[in-house]
């Protein structure tokens, strides 16, 4: 069941459905035995979903997704290991940015934010610098939408003997991500996103056979997912606290995503309401800021309506008073806004969604007709 009282078509916090919700009411004792089994059984499904249980560990973390991000790097980089990040957005240059700041050395490959990154540029700078040990990759770089090849990229650095690092936090459970295919030290993503929970806890799936390397990388306590893993499978508790409401939700979101039919079905349900928000928007005279064969179903970035009377501001508040968040631009040199199409939400909100743009538009006098 969804709830209509408010849809955020953002890239996260989403909307979460009605049973996600209610999975909330209960308390927790964090240190009890139903709540570690409700942890152990989110761990295997989330496994599940890549079809890593043969090869890969997954650790939950408190937080929001960034916060796994810095622990991935953290834990997976050695002090002394060089990470190349494929910059072609903003959070690139967050993963660049934490990774500096923790004392890793790092390079950037900075490529246009309008495109995906080029394999054929990565595989040119890892041959002509072989102190690169890691490349961190964004899957889905939600400042704009755009998705980045991460098969070949997987494909490039076991061919060159590097580790990989993989943000998936938009694309995680919508765009297809398959152990058996592809190869990675290190994947992260979070409750809040297409698996539709609430935000407040990330996961990083690590590769087992680097397990023991990542002993002592971390330089702080809390975001160590070497000492969090050895601790839970010890235990079957998390070190610290737990957000304790954000994992029941999640293991709830997680039913309703079998139910739904998984990774395919979910994704089957954002291209649809991706395709629902294009067509409009499109008809309206609003222009994607990425190209069409660079699209994705999970957040879409449009250009500002090239007129005066448009303020950014101004639109967003006359959608949110029908009921609809949308998100500001992510880019320094274009005015853009953007608009999300995952979450528990239809085409049928989707639909309701636009033809609140249309109004707001009209209000402002931006669109005539």
């Amino acid at each position: 069941m969804m709830d209509d009282s408010q849809i955020l078509l953002t890239p996260g916090p989403l909307t979460t459905s009605l049973r996600t919700k209610q999975a909330m009411l209960k308390d927790w004792g964090s240190w009890d035995a139903d709540f570690n089994a409700l942890t152990a059984t989110v761990c295997r499904q989330l496994l599940d979903i890549i079809h890593g249980q043969d090869d890969y560990v997954v650790v939950p973390l408190q937080g929001s997704g960034t916060f796994s991000v810095e622990a991935a790097i953290a834990t997976v980089v050695p002090r002394q290991g060089h990470l190349l990040v494929l910059d072609n957005g903003a959070y690139c240059k967050r993963m660049a940015k934490l990774a500096t700041m923790m004392g890793r050395r790092v390079s950037v490959l900075t490529q246009p934010e309008n495109r995906p990154v080029s394999p054929e540029q990565l595989e040119q700078t890892l041959m002509q610098d072989d102190s690169i040990t890691h490349v961190g990759l964004i899957h889905c770089e939600t400042g704009t939408g755009v998705v980045n090849p991460l098969q070949q990229v997987s494909d490039i650095c076991q061919r060159l003997g590097r580790r990989l690092i993989v943000d998936a936090m938009s694309s995680f459970a919508a765009l297809p991500i398959d152990c058996r295919e592809l190869v990675f030290d290190a994947l992260i993503s979070a409750s809040g996103k297409c698996l539709e929970g609430v935000p407040g806890m990330g996961f990083v799936f690590i590769r087992q056979a680097i397990l023991e390397s990542c002993r002592d990388n971390s330089y702080s306590l809390v975001l160590d997912l070497y000492d969090q893993h050895v601790y839970m499978t010890r235990t079957g508790q998390w070190r610290f606290t737990p957000p304790t409401h954000v994992v029941a939700a999640l293991a709830e979101a997680l039913v309703q995503f079998e139910q739904e039919g998984g990774q395919p079905a979910r994704l089957e349900r954002y291209t649809q309401n991706f395709q629902c928000l294009l067509s409009a928007m499109t008809q309206m005279g609003l222009s994607t800021y990425l190209k069409p064969e660079d699209l994705s179903p999970i957040i879409v970035t449009f250009n500002s309506p090239e007129d005066d009377r448009f303020d950014f501001k101004v639109f967003y508040n006359k959608v949110k008073a029908q009921g609809f968040i949308l998100y500001p631009g992510k880019l320094t040199e274009v005015e853009t806004f953007r608009v999300g199409c995952i979450g528990a939400i239809s085409s049928v909100q989707m639909q309701k969604a636009v033809n609140a743009v249309g109004s707001a538009l009209k209000e402002m006098g931006v669109l005539h007709g």
